[in-house]
């Protein structure tokens, strides 16, 4: 069989450029053509959509959070167990270069409240067509409407081109097909079972920030619960959960009611974890405080109080601050009976439990975990065993929570992979 990377556009004469083939058109597969194409070598991007970035205009919707402003070391340990590989990806371009190159598309940001880092508009768009208009100048070349398919036997790249099949043979193919999230985005996973077929091992993929669904008595909310109050928000609420090893893990922001459990930031936060314990255990017990810097026993005191004519919805709200959602919450765990007993509620106001049971369909999650496993590729990110193919982005064995962490090692991997694929091109060219 042929070199999995050796290329050809459709006709037989020979190039004097070497060729990359870069397989996906979101963040990572267009830092890896920039940097392809700054080496020296020809550079075509195939993407199964009508156009490149479709997740990151997405991503800006409500603002584009392209990355974060902690410090390095508290940066890389958003990464979890991978914190040692993107560690290294991040040594080479981190958030700080990552806003050096926005700049040099003429955006500039600037660090919200939170830490997270926006363009001054907030929006992506206005990057992502200056960007595809640097590369176009550039030389970079764009294929729309190519669906990946996978080798044929002599090693060339299978495309599904409307009612047809294109081969392209390449000197060395860049992977940036993404997780399996945003199938209508394209990213739907169907390169899985090609890898699979090369003996490529990859770790099944999971949702990640994602939402829950609830479980317990009702084995979900309530009917009455669910119509009142899904789609909005609980804030401020401290989360409480205590994993495995005993350690409890405190967090304090917002998350929303869905028809059928939760989802939001908070919640996201702390996904990967609850999604491992779910996947362990069954199931997963955290623990709400409905009032954050509110103490118990003054909660306890103030429910206490005399109602006289008040409702108890009136009288929650009077003197816990209780109302709305929260106070929904609290009635979708305790009887009357037990509402009715002022230590029993202050209680639970400061520890509502709420057992999470599965983690929502991959299709529904903002990110995916699983992927390339990393010891299928070098510190190029290239292959082991498909020498000239490179991989980069979210498809790789990695996971991150919202914030810019993900994007920022996208652009990374991008970089890395780019850089490798023109260096293995121009060595095997020349």
């Amino acid at each position: 069989m042929a070199s999995h990377a050796a290329l050809d556009r459709g006709d037989a004469s020979p190039r004097a450029v070497p060729t990359i083939a870069i397989i996906g058109g979101g963040p990572a597969g267009l830092m890896a053509a920039e940097v392809a194409r700054a080496a020296g070598v020809e550079v075509h991007v195939y993407d199964r959509m009508g156009s490149v970035g479709r997740k990151f205009l997405i991503a800006g919707k409500g603002g584009l959070n392209l990355t974060h402003s902690e410090n390095f070391d508290a940066f890389v340990a958003r990464y979890g167990a991978r914190e040692k590989e993107i560690r290294a990806w991040l040594a080479q371009f981190d958030a700080d270069a990552l806003r050096d190159w926005a700049r040099g598309l003429g955006v500039e940001t600037f660090v919200g409240s939170s830490g997270r880092v926006f363009p001054s508009d907030l929006k992506a768009a206005p990057l992502l067509r200056g960007w595809v208009r640097r590369l176009r100048a550039s030389g970079v070349v764009f294929h729309m409407h190519h669906g990946w398919l996978g080798w044929s036997e002599d090693g060339s790249l299978r495309f599904a081109n409307g009612d047809s099949e294109k081969p392209v043979r390449a000197d060395a193919v860049v992977l940036a097909l993404g997780g399996g999230s945003w199938p209508v985005l394209g990213s739907d996973a169907s390169w899985v079972p090609l890898l699979e077929q090369r003996q490529i091992a990859i770790a099944p993929l999971q949702p990640s920030n994602c939402g829950f669904d609830v479980g317990g008595a009702n084995n979900g909310w309530s009917e009455h619960f669910a119509t009142r109050h899904a789609g909005q928000p609980v804030k401020p609420v401290v989360i409480e959960w205590r994993d495995a090893a005993g350690t409890s893990l405190h967090r304090q922001g917002e998350f929303v009611i869905t028809a059928t459990g939760v989802e939001g930031s908070l919640i996201y936060a702390l996904s990967a974890q609850l999604r491992d314990a779910i996947v362990a255990h069954g199931s997963v017990e955290i623990h709400l405080d409905l009032a954050p810097g509110r103490d118990a026993q003054r909660l306890a005191r103030d429910l206490a109080r005399p109602r006289g004519s008040r409702s108890l919805s009136e009288h929650l709200r009077r003197q816990a601050g209780i109302d709305g959602v929260k106070a929904g919450l609290l009635y979708e765990v305790l009887s009357k009976a037990e509402m009715q007993d002022s230590e029993r509620l202050a209680a639970t106001i400061k520890s509502l439990p709420l057992r999470l049971q599965r983690a929502r369909p991959l299709d529904e999650a903002i990110s995916t975990a699983g992927g390339v496993r990393f010891d299928a590729l070098d510190e190029n990110l290239v292959l082991k065993k498909l020498p000239g193919v490179f991989c980069s982005g979210e498809m790789i064995d990695w996971e991150a929570p919202t914030g810019g962490y993900l994007l920022t090692a996208c652009f990374a991997s991008g970089r890395i992979a780019g850089q490798g694929a023109a260096q293995w091109a121009l060595r095997t060219r020349f």
